[in-house]
């Protein structure tokens, strides 16, 4: 016969394991100074910027 397996410690385990994958994400969001959020904030503006000056206006991109 196999080895007796407890569900619920294998259901924790995993649930603890999605857990410390969010934990992680969430760190990696919102675990960030000021001046670190204003520069994504301003590249991320430029980046849209320059990205509508290259856009073509009349409707044939072609």
């Amino acid at each position: 016969m196999g080895d007796v397996v407890n569900l619920k410690r294998f259901k924790k385990r995993g649930e603890r394991e999605q857990a410390a994958k969010q934990a992680e994400a969430n760190r990696a969001l919102f675990g960030r100074t000021k001046s670190e959020r204003a520069r994504d904030e301003f590249l991320g503006e430029r980046n849209a910027r320059l990205l509508d000056q290259h856009r073509i206006e009349n409707g044939d991109a072609s």
